[in-house]
């Protein structure tokens, strides 16, 4: 979070464009498991080795040129065409290797997957890329990097080629393609999600890794929307894969600068980047509180009730007034909120961020504000309105002009927190949590982007 300072506008235009890539960066692993039901012989991929990680991949390209063939007719009007140029695996850590296209050396593939538009050709490092991924975050996360790499190829076949990326770089800039990659790849993982690929079987509850997965390609904190290798922060990336997910192949197609909003943002102060975004946690707490009140005041009295501001209790055990909600708790009997100030959540803020802390706190003002209209704070509807509530908070903060808001890399700290616990989607009473991760983040963006009409509030 931070204190002061200019704000950016939610829909970034930037003038760029450049050969798209997957490149694995720091992040935090989640669990995954196998998705195959039936491998394919990776012969057909020019450099395999025949071993496991290149018939995962086989099978993932395998079932995404099927999906492509079946969905590009009714997307685009014309028939699929497979890629010209093959598949290439490369062994980086052979000096020997051949390069694939648009490489010089197999070592310019180190750590990297690419679609080669020239060649029309997917590459990929199976020594340093995929089998980290496999192991962090499991099968889907290489499923979800070769649907994205291909959703290139299927912008090739539109005409966004990097001539036209050079003709009209506002046009189409790198954060607007790779957003529409993972559109397209969110898609292809519905289609398996629906029975319908022939070697992948990837439930919802594997779609939790594959948003890991994402969150690990997000652009470093602070990187400015306008930089030439812009991709898009976590919740972009994470956004665009859900509407993929959601909406259809034809919805990722009609994604354009103007109907696409972008939340990155640079730092806009030398305090705030050296502090990497975030304040210390007594500060947080400090500041955010008397910042919930004043929002949540507002928003129950345009609801027609009155607020009365819950107290805000600091305590050295996990709260327990109201059965188990985690570290911050809202009390209904007391009409307090409860905060653990001694171990759990001081530790998540340190792992994730304070905005992680700021997630938590809102949901639970958020149950307060419910309790204050007449709105029942028990069940699946109250825990989807929390966890909605706390996103129209967020959409608050991050769209200020001046004042106490958002930093780079806040709602990257959102949706590690919500993919990673489901404290802010718990009811009053504990329970009734959203599951999984996958849908936690749908609920919290609602809020984000549709605002308190998404929430059902009075």
């Amino acid at each position: 979070m931070r204190l002061a300072s200019a704000r950016l506008v939610l829909l970034s235009t930037v003038l760029v464009t450049t050969t798209a890539c997957t490149q694995l960066v720091a992040g935090s692993p989640t669990a995954g498991d196998a998705v195959t039901k039936g491998t394919v012989d990776p012969a057909f991929i020019q450099g395999t080795d025949g071993g496991p990680i290149d018939q995962l991949a086989a099978t993932a390209i395998t079932d995404v040129d099927s999906f492509w063939e079946e969905t590009f007719p009714t997307t685009f009007g014309e028939p699929w065409q497979p890629l010209e140029g093959g598949i290439y695996s490369v062994d980086t850590s052979d000096p020997s290797a051949k390069p694939p296209p648009c490489t010089e050396k197999a070592s310019d593939v180190e750590g990297n997957a690419f679609y080669c538009p020239s060649a029309d050709a997917i590459a990929w490092d199976r020594a340093a890329l995929l089998p980290v991924l496999k192991d962090r975050f499991g099968d889907a996360a290489v499923v979800i990097v070769l649907a994205h790499e291909m959703g290139h190829a299927v912008q090739n076949r539109m005409g966004i080629t990097p001539e036209a990326e050079r003709r009209d770089p506002a046009k189409y800039p790198t954060i607007l393609t790779e957003a529409m990659a993972d559109c397209f790849a969110g898609s292809f993982i519905k289609w398996v999600n629906d029975g319908k690929s022939e070697h992948l079987d990837i439930g919802s509850d594997t779609l939790d890794s594959a948003l890991g997965a994402l969150i690990t390609f997000r652009d470093p904190v602070g990187t400015s929307p306008d930089d030439q290798s812009a991709h898009g922060n976590a919740f972009d990336r994470v956004s665009a894969f859900q509407d993929g997910y959601q909406q259809g192949t034809k919805f990722c197609a009609a994604m354009t600068v103007q109907n696409r909003p972008f939340t990155q943002e640079a730092f806009t102060s030398a305090d705030d980047r050296d502090r990497g975004g975030n304040l210390p946690f007594d500060e947080m707490l400090e500041s955010i509180t008397p910042d919930l009140n004043a929002y949540y005041k507002a928003l129950v009295e345009s609801a027609g009730g009155t607020w009365v501001q819950p107290g805000a209790t600091a305590t050295e055990t996990e709260p327990d007034c109201s059965g188990d909600q985690g570290p911050v708790a809202f009390c209904p009997a007391e009409k307090s909120v409860e905060i653990e100030v001694k171990e759990d959540l001081p530790e998540l803020h340190a792992e994730i961020g304070d905005y992680a802390t700021g997630v938590l706190l809102a949901s639970r003002y958020g149950l307060a504000a419910m309790s204050q209209v007449g709105v029942d704070v028990e069940g699946e509807a109250a825990a989807t309105g929390a966890l909605c509530l706390a996103g129209t908070y967020t959409r608050e903060v991050f769209t200020r002009q001046q004042g106490f808001g958002l930093s780079p890399g806040d709602l990257d700290e959102a949706v590690r927190v919500l993919l990673t616990y489901d404290y802010a989607a718990r009811d009053a009473s504990g329970g009734s949590a959203l599951d999984p991760g996958f849908k936690r983040v749908e609920v919290f963006r609602g809020g984000v982007l549709e605002g308190v009409e998404s929430c059902g509030l009075g």
